[in-house]
């Protein structure tokens, strides 16, 4: 990286073909770097790209995606944040930020309406996320966005994410690593242009019309109550709560760290992302006890249970006391308690000594040594560096069947739900283009119990019902283009995805309204199919085939044990919803490669040559 910069004008096509943000990333992505290429090395690529939509009125178009090859699986990496760098961007006049090569010394880019500046980061060194923000924005203004990474990247940490407005994190994947690897501390946007739309009267109605969909949609309430917290109570009185690193699916103390006692004990006030319509996320602060003091925004449900249900704590301070050290240190919240509940279970089976993790107890509940190990991780001291690059690394070099123990997909650590529970999430899961991850299609529709619609949506009235099989393939897939079109926007999930209020066709006319590009429903839907398709491509082109679309051991063969309700007893089949899944999208059922027709269909014929070149047989015929 020299500093030097260039700008291109978007392609019209590219954007038809695939919308923006995480789209525009992955076609841009496949384009840019040799497919082998090392993660870490000035040869990969970091991009950094925003919605068609970032910066407008419509709601929740507050996104923004960093796509690279991810350090930590080897495969695609991609993550986005909420927060206010996305429309930030957008007013600086950018949709997208390639960054190549590798800074002399440690650097941050400064993008403006002016230009791209790299500026020297020296001083910046070994801050934590907090901390280099406020850096920042001292030297740039409060109104400047900042993306950074913290120490733990600079250290190497292969989970480490890039982080804005404090917690808003792009966690997943290792991002943080890979910018850290260009000798980037920071990314710091200034803009102040004005954003137009093509036609204004009728964005504005759209937009409208789409705020009171969302304002008299049923999930609206709740959400907006305690967001995405209320999880922790959801899957505990469904039996499927991550307990002790999946041991079981309740856990006797989720009422004492659960989304409501957050909101009755700690919760300040809420928060919204920029040009939100459901300020879902909230401002906490403990005002007693040994954690006095601490304040923070969030946590979502993933990281309030990382450090509590997870790892066997019924102590809410102390499981966000070590949220934040993670938050602060840069570290993906999912990956970092996968690595510590994992340890912990190792420990319990007497597969690793209390002398090979560096003195420490890791009894379950024992928030003390959690944020102790969460430390050494961030560090990469001791005990903490055999953790600090995944757990399926760890669990390689542990050896002593604790492979079997590791919660992963394709080396992506799975999030706080058991699986075993929910048969549709499941299956995402296995076949997430990122590896182990329930974003790529948060199949909610599972959990409706409504069986006509799933009889006419999908063909099968157990489509509805969380433990069924049947029918799931066509749900994850349906579920999966409407997360591509929420990544694509870079809006929110929450709207999109989960309440299903942006039907394809919608979608189609805010899009014409904001650019003036033609686009129609047909076409969205296309380019969402294409996303994930293109996604598949990479992954098959680097060896990934059926074999690899699975769950660790323990969601398919241990069945879940008793005093879970009506989920004891469950495993999951998997091979029946990937026939039904691979058929749905038009893979090859035997072997989950993309077929020449569907890929033709879609207009990805370039990847007929490039998967021959690589040894995939038959993706001619």
């Amino acid at each position: 990286m020299t500093g030097a910069a260039s700008v291109e004008p978007l392609d019209p096509q590219d954007a038809m073909r695939y919308i923006g943000g995480r789209g525009l990333n992955v076609a841009r992505l496949v384009r840019e770097i040799d497919l082998d290429v090392d993660p870490l090395s000035p040869e990969n690529v970091l991009l950094v790209g925003v919605g068609p939509l970032d910066g407008t009125l419509f709601p929740g178009a507050a996104r923004v995606n960093f796509t690279s090859k991810s350090p930590q699986t080897g495969i695609l990496g991609d993550s986005n944040a909420g927060g206010f760098f996305g429309p930030e961007l957008k007013f600086a006049g950018y949709d997208q930020v390639i960054i190549r090569g590798r800074a002399a010394r440690l650097s941050y880019l400064f993008i403006s309406d002016d230009g791209v500046q790299l500026l020297p980061a020296e001083d910046l060194a070994g801050l934590d996320v907090w901390e280099t923000q406020s850096a920042l924005l001292a030297r740039h203004g409060r109104r400047a966005q900042v993306a950074c990474v913290g120490p733990a990247a600079e250290r190497g940490v292969k989970f480490s994410g890039i982080f804005c407005n404090l917690v808003r994190a792009a966690a997943r994947t290792g991002m943080g690593a890979v910018m850290a690897s260009k000798g980037l501390k920071a990314i710091v946007v200034r803009g102040t242009r004005p954003l137009e739309v093509a036609s204004p009267e009728e964005f504005l109605a759209l937009v409208k019309a789409l705020d009171a969909r969302i304002l008299s949609h049923p999930e609206y309430k709740p959400r907006v109550a305690l967001g995405t917290t209320r999880l922790v109570s959801a899957l505990n009185a469904a039996g499927c709560l991550a307990t002790r690193h999946f041991k079981t699916g309740r856990f006797e103390h989720a009422a004492e760290v659960s989304g409501e006692a957050l909101a009755a004990r700690l919760r300040v006030k809420g928060k919204a992302c920029f040009s939100c319509t459901i300020p879902c996320s909230r401002f906490f602060e403990v005002k007693s006890g040994p954690h006095a003091g601490l304040k923070s925004e969030g946590p979502e449900f993933e990281g309030l249970a990382a450090f509590t249900s997870r790892v066997g704590a019924g102590d809410l301070e102390a499981g966000l006391a070590t949220l934040d050290i993670c938050n602060r240190a840069g570290m993906d919240a999912i990956a970092t308690a996968e690595c510590v509940s994992f340890a912990m279970e190792c420990f319990e089976r007497g597969i690793i000594s209390r002398e090979e993790a560096d003195g420490l107890d890791l009894t379950w509940g024992n928030s003390d040594a959690v944020r102790t190990l969460v430390r050494k991780i961030a560090s990469r001291e001791g005990f903490g560096d055999v953790l600090a690059d995944g757990v399926r690394e760890a669990a390689r070099r542990i050896g002593r069947g604790s492979e079997d123990l590791a919660m992963h997909v394709k080396g992506l650590e799975l999030f706080m739900a058991d699986l075993r529970g929910l048969k549709g999430y499941a299956l995402g899961n296995a076949v997430a283009s990122r590896g182990g991850d329930h974003l790529r299609s948060e199949p909610s529709f599972e959990l409706t119990g409504d069986a006509e619609a799933a009889e006419r949506r999908f063909g099968a009235r157990e489509a509805a019902f969380r433990l069924e099989h049947k029918g799931k393939g066509r749900v994850v897939k349906h579920f999966e283009e409407l997360c591509a079109l929420a990544d694509s926007l870079d809006a929110c999930k929450n709207t999109i995805a989960n309440m299903e209020v942006l039907p394809f066709d919608d979608a189609a006319n805010i899009l014409r309204a904001a650019t003036g590009l033609e686009f129609d429903g047909a076409g969205v839907q296309a380019a969402c199919e294409r996303i994930v398709n293109v996604e598949r491509c990479f992954l098959v082109a680097l060896g990934i085939r059926r074999k690899d679309d699975t769950l660790p051991k323990r969601f398919r063969e241990e069945p879940m044990p008793a005093g879970c309700g009506a989920t004891s007893g469950s495993t999951v089949a998997l091979d029946e919803m990937l026939d039904e899944y691979y058929e749905a999208r038009g893979w090859d059922v035997a072997t989950g490669v993309p077929t020449a027709s569907t890929l033709r269909r879609l207009g990805l014929d370039d990847w007929l040559g490039r998967l021959e070149d690589r040894g995939v047989p038959q993706i001619r015929q």
